[in-house]
């Protein structure tokens, strides 16, 4: 029978090496799991462990945008390793073979170098903070301490799933609109710089009196087919400056108050949040998280920043031994008075974590009833918006040509 040199980890944080006789490796895994231990990396005795060289490329951070359905296949398919009873480096050995994501893999094998070396997967992570958020580490932390690695991945691999559902939901309820309004911008560039400057031809030909909407819709003509270049100028300084203002704190708060403030879309963005809050919070608590810590946790994860900002304010009156359900009532502005009333239920029984699940199910349900009924509720607005562009063209352009006829 074969002997193999291990390094084991306890939920204690204690580290155990030595070797041991076993006929596989994951045989060896699963007698280190009945004393406690998860094996963190292993070689048959006599072989030296393999040492990848890593090219200066690889040294570097990725830029790659690693999306979330990579992080989640990532600690799902790590979760079923672990509990297949595969040493934690070996596991990541062959998930940074598997991924296809060239940036991802790099980064995956990494963390399977950090982690032969002796580091706990969590502190491995957080050396990559541009692609694991700050609950995804802290969520491995508690796994690791807690000896129970398999079941918080399995946590986390649920909450991405639904997180890019709802995402992936939205999305798609948007893109629809989004193609409309692209395809009717595009036609008015088109008419304004191909069929107006003729009709502008003709008007200046007859020397005729001009409304102020023609008036007008000469000027645009003129603007973006004689100075196109000045006009894409100005429009990409907009962008840039549109971006720099999201960038500061009192333009972000702004723009973010002004979407919660929308019709149809305030509310698509407030159950948004409520189900994120909801989901991340409930799953940092049955991790057994700290409540004060997860509030902080999940602040940070929420993109809308009145969401942040309310999160942090809670997280100090929270730990000052207010419940969160109190702390939670005060913004009814953000929050639905479900929300508030749903944790004070949670904390009065003491299954807050299973409440929240619930909660997030119920927003998640919703924001899935609206995104499905949205491209109803929004075609009629746009057709309106389309036709009464269109009108305002053809009145604009065939008012002079009647009055012309008129004259004639």
């Amino acid at each position: 029978m074969p002997v193999f040199i291990y390094s084991a980890k306890s939920n204690t944080g204690e580290v155990k090496t030595g070797s041991q006789e076993a006929a596989t490796e994951t045989e060896l895994a699963h007698v280190l799991r009945e004393q406690g231990f998860i094996l963190t990396s292993v070689h048959p005795a006599g072989q030296s462990p393999l040492v990848s060289r890593r090219r200066f490329s690889e040294l570097l951070p990725s830029l790659l945008f690693i999306p979330l359905a990579e992080k989640m296949i990532f600690a799902r398919h790590l979760s079923v390793m672990i509990g297949a009873g595969l040493s934690l480096n070996r596991s990541l050995e062959i998930l940074g073979l598997q991924t296809k994501n060239k940036g991802f893999a790099k980064i995956i094998r990494s963390l399977g170098e950090d982690v032969k070396k002796g580091l706990p997967l969590a502190d491995a992570l957080n050396k990559h903070p541009q692609v694991f958020s700050e609950l995804f580490v802290n969520m491995v932390k508690v796994g690791e301490t807690s000896g129970n690695l398999e079941g918080v991945l399995k946590i986390l691999a649920y909450q991405m799933e639904r997180e890019h559902e709802l995402i992936s939901k939205v999305k798609s309820a948007f893109t629809y609109p989004a193609v409309i309004m692209v395809v009717m911008l595009g036609i008015g560039f088109l008419m304004m710089v191909m069929v107006v400057p003729k009709l502008t031809q003709i008007f200046i030909e007859m020397n005729t009196e001009l409304p102020f909407s023609t008036q007008l819709v000469i000027l645009i003509s003129d603007i973006l087919s004689q100075h196109w270049l000045a006009s894409l100028v100005a429009l990409v300084l907009l962008i840039v400056l549109f971006r720099f203002t999201l960038k500061t704190k009192s333009g972000k708060s702004y723009f973010d108050w002004l979407l919660l403030h929308l019709p149809i879309l305030g509310e698509i963005n407030k159950k948004v949040n409520s189900a994120r809050l909801a989901r991340t919070l409930g799953a940092l608590i049955e991790s057994s998280v700290p409540i004060v810590q997860s509030i902080q946790i999940v602040a940070g994860t929420l993109g809308n920043s009145l969401f942040r900002q309310s999160l942090a304010e809670s997280a100090s009156v929270v730990q000052k031994g207010t419940p969160l359900s109190k702390a939670i009532e005060g913004y009814t502005q953000l929050y639905p008075p479900m929300v508030g009333q749903m944790i004070e239920v949670g904390e009065e029984t003491g299954t807050l974590g299973n409440i929240l699940g619930k909660l997030a199910d119920f927003y998640e349900d919703e924001v899935n009833n609206v995104t499905k009924n949205l491209a109803s509720i929004i075609e009629p607005v746009l057709m309106v918006l389309i036709g009464g562009a269109v009108a305002f063209f053809a009145i604009s352009m065939i008012q002079p040509m009647y009055s012309i006829m008129q004259t004639i």
